[in-house]
């Protein structure tokens, strides 16, 4: 008994002491690195996944430009409008409308050829834009001015890329492109949120799902996709405030079903605000789905908006085992206190809440709050392809607004791995990994010091060089 209470009474003076002691190295980091040698510091680190990337939204706008370009050699042609006739618009979009005053948005030739003459002499081909309209067009589907926030991106982008995003191929290569650019920053894993309907093919017709499952699979079991030594997993998604969402949702759960080897989940995606996509709407079916289905993982996005209410609440009554955003959870302490002791992670995105104005300063973002009251807690990049970022950019942020620790930084990785829809052989090898290439990374950094990453070249966009005048693509980063 004596010794046993001796143990109980070391464990409690001094489990914490080692990490804590062990720290100074990297607060020694954080006070002398110049920024440029503290991002590739944070380039270098190991990180685990991203848990919370739309692959249509994590395209950069070079990639697509490049991707389509490609799809020629199987018959496809875009075009792209370049300028406003007043013309008579032919069709609706699947928000019931067309945005007919949007420059830059993408059609393939078989809608192109549905248009009517005065329509047509709006658009060009991708390949005959002039130097100026490329850089335009690059620019129409990323974040690139301060006055573009929330609005342009959910009522501009993706009306923008239209039917870009409707080839699977097209996603295949930005899906490759994502793997490899993750894979230089350490990236063990990607949870990728993305359709499989809705695919054209050159002729207009449908792909079914199935068909752009295996277009997905293919492209994974690639050998310059598995040289990147990323694994992948997909999550679909529903898009909340639409009439048929209900039917979308049962659409889903059979197909994540018989796709349980790649598809590990399925998400609520669209804009919060739009008060028909409220969470509690969808309870009375996904009761009825899992009468008839073994569990289907489900992360939801609640939370995304600058005003208080219960979405977050209201998403874990449907099941949800992972909350997108949660910016103002901060306003229901009740449910905080609920994700702490049950352990509901919280995937933070702290640019696309700077970008989109849920926040207007990073100082506001209660990231920190959740990190420190328990809440377990996981960087991630959202729609990083729109904003031109990276996930180094999101530790970058994190590290210095919020002075995170060393222990800190490893425990989120690290939960990125725990809470992730993996199945479990696979979560654990990819755990074991990461506390692997950690300690090996903290053991050559203090050996060697700035040494240690005289090979790392980072590459970053032009988030990290308008917002903190580090441009790295630019030039190299000194080591001395």
């Amino acid at each position: 008994m004596r010794k046993q209470l001796f143990l109980a009474l070391f464990i409690q003076l001094f489990a914490g002491m080692p990490a804590h002691a062990d720290e100074a190295w990297f607060d020694a980091v954080k006070a002398k690195a110049t920024p440029q040698q503290l991002y590739t510091f944070l380039y270098a680190l190991p990180k685990g996944g991203d848990l919370h990337n739309h692959l249509s939204g994590a395209g950069r706008s070079e990639w697509w430009w490049d991707a389509a370009l490609a799809q020629q050699a199987r018959g496809y042609t875009y075009y792209t409008k370049v300028r406003i006739e007043n013309c008579e618009p032919y069709g609706v979009d699947a928000f019931g409308r067309t945005p007919y005053l949007l420059l830059f948005r993408n059609v393939q030739e078989s809608n192109y050829n549905r248009l009517n003459a005065c329509e047509k002499s709006e658009y060009k081909r991708l390949q005959d834009l002039t130097p100026q309209e490329k850089t335009g067009w690059l620019n129409s589907i990323r974040l690139d001015r301060a006055y573009e926030g929330r609005d342009e991106f959910f009522g501009a982008h993706w009306q923008r890329l239209n039917d870009l995003e409707a080839n699977p191929y097209v996603i295949s290569e930005i899906l490759y492109r994502n793997m490899a650019a993750f894979s230089a920053e350490g990236v063990a894993y990607l949870e990728l949120i993305n359709s499989v309907t809705g695919f054209l093919k050159p002729d207009g017709s449908l792909f079914s799902p199935d068909d752009v499952a295996d277009i997905y699979r293919n492209r994974l079991a690639s050998a310059d996709a598995r040289a990147t030594g990323v694994e992948v997993r997909f999550q679909t998604f529903v898009l909340r405030f639409l009439p048929n969402a209900e039917e979308q949702l049962k659409q889903q759960y059979a197909f994540v079903d018989k796709h349980r080897d790649m598809f590990v989940g399925i998400n609520f995606v669209g804009r919060e605000d739009n008060a028909k996509g409220y969470p509690l709407r969808f309870l009375p079916t996904l009761r009825e789905l899992r009468k008839h289905y073994p569990d289907i993982n489900l992360a939801i996005h609640a939370g995304e908006v600058d005003e208080p209410n219960f979405h977050v609440r209201d998403s874990l009554l449907l099941g949800a085992k992972r909350i997108g955003h949660g910016v103002n959870l901060i306003t229901d302490p009740q449910t905080m206190l609920l994700m702490r002791n049950n352990h509901t992670m919280v995937e933070i995105n702290l640019i696309s809440n700077l970008l989109l104005n849920y926040v207007s300063d990073f100082s506001q973002h209660p990231f920190p709050e959740y990190l420190r009251f328990g809440i377990p807690v996981a960087l991630s990049t959202d729609d990083r392809g729109m904003w031109d970022s990276n996930l180094t950019d999101e530790y970058f942020v994190a590290v210095t607004q919020f002075n995170l620790s060393w222990q800190e930084i490893v425990q989120m990785g690290r939960n990125s791995l725990t809470y992730s829809f993996l199945d479990q052989a696979t979560r654990q090898r990819l755990l074991r990994q990461y506390d692997q290439r950690v300690t090996r990374f903290e053991d050559q950094f203090k050996q060697n010091g700035w040494n240690a990453l005289k090979d790392v070249h980072p590459v970053s966009y032009s988030f990290l060089c308008k917002h903190y005048k580090l441009c790295l693509q630019e030039k190299p980063v000194s080591h001395n």
